[in-house]
């Protein structure tokens, strides 16, 4: 796992957005995966202006979300998907229909989850997989206790995700779906790459345990650690408790340019 402090989450972006205008000239047609939430908003806004100043193309690329609510009207502004509308696919040039998400309003969500989880395997696998990290430590909606091997499933969110998460739906917890489709943790691993971003002191305890405490399900992230190849980029902020951060700087400003993430 390779760990990059930055002074802000503008600055900590930057690097993501690096790595993947680097895979899409590369391979044109990759499938990235793409979290939604507040972690990844200053990655897609460095997309998209590299996209407007015609570095960086969507055309061929494929998108997976991680996660969606269960049973949020199709029309809802919180709704993953029109999230992610709204954040980045809206913004850029991917193709009608190349980025999918699980259906949160299937008749049967857990056959929505298994047919989702083939969708990814049938696309040939994630390239690279952008992520976030909850206050909890859970990754897409992996709360405390998920199986480290789960896959796409339906997941019951905890009390503190939807506390945290009852900002988008104007502070009314009530108002936050108690259940999610979410990409398990073995999906999650799967992917070739795994970006995590976290930035602010908020996220700063969650931070510590997937860098430096032990492999746990009570740490979802913490899984990440069995990652052959995971990055890690946070703000000052964010790596405020890391007892070695001073060496994670010493690593990253020693790093040769050529060898990228």
């Amino acid at each position: 796992m390779e760990v990059v402090i930055k002074s802000g989450a503008e600055e900590a972006a930057v690097p993501a957005a690096d790595a993947i205008e680097r895979l899409l000239a590369d391979k044109p047609d990759a499938v990235l995966g793409l979290a939604t939430g507040s972690s990844p908003q200053a990655l897609y806004d460095e997309l998209v202006r590299r996209y407007e100043a015609g570095r960086i193309s969507f055309a061929r690329a494929r998108g997976f979300m991680l996660d969606e609510y269960v049973g949020l009207d199709a029309g809802h502004p919180e709704r993953y998907r029109n999230v992610i509308e709204r954040e980045l696919v809206g913004r850029v040039d991917f193709a009608p229909d190349a980025v999918q998400g699980p259906d949160g309003l299937a008749d049967d969500p857990q056959a929505a989850a298994v047919a989702y989880e083939q969708a990814i395997a049938d696309a040939g696998g994630v390239d690279l997989q952008v992520l976030g990290i909850g206050t909890n430590g859970h990754i897409a909606f992996n709360e405390p206790g998920s199986s480290l091997a789960s896959r796409t499933r339906v997941q019951p969110l905890t009390a503190q995700t939807r506390e945290d998460n009852a900002r988008f739906f104007d502070d009314d917890v009530d108002a936050v779906p108690p259940l999610c489709l979410t990409q398990g943790l073995g999906t999650i691993m799967a992917a070739r790459h795994l970006v995590l971003l976290a930035s602010g002191t908020g996220k700063a305890a969650a931070v510590r345990e997937l860098v430096e405490g032990a492999v746990s399900a009570s740490w979802p992230a913490t899984i990440m650690q069995h990652h052959p190849h995971a990055t890690v980029l946070l703000d000052e902020a964010a790596a405020s408790r890391l007892e070695r951060a001073d060496y994670y700087r010493e690593a990253y400003a020693a790093k040769p340019q050529w060898q990228g993430f």
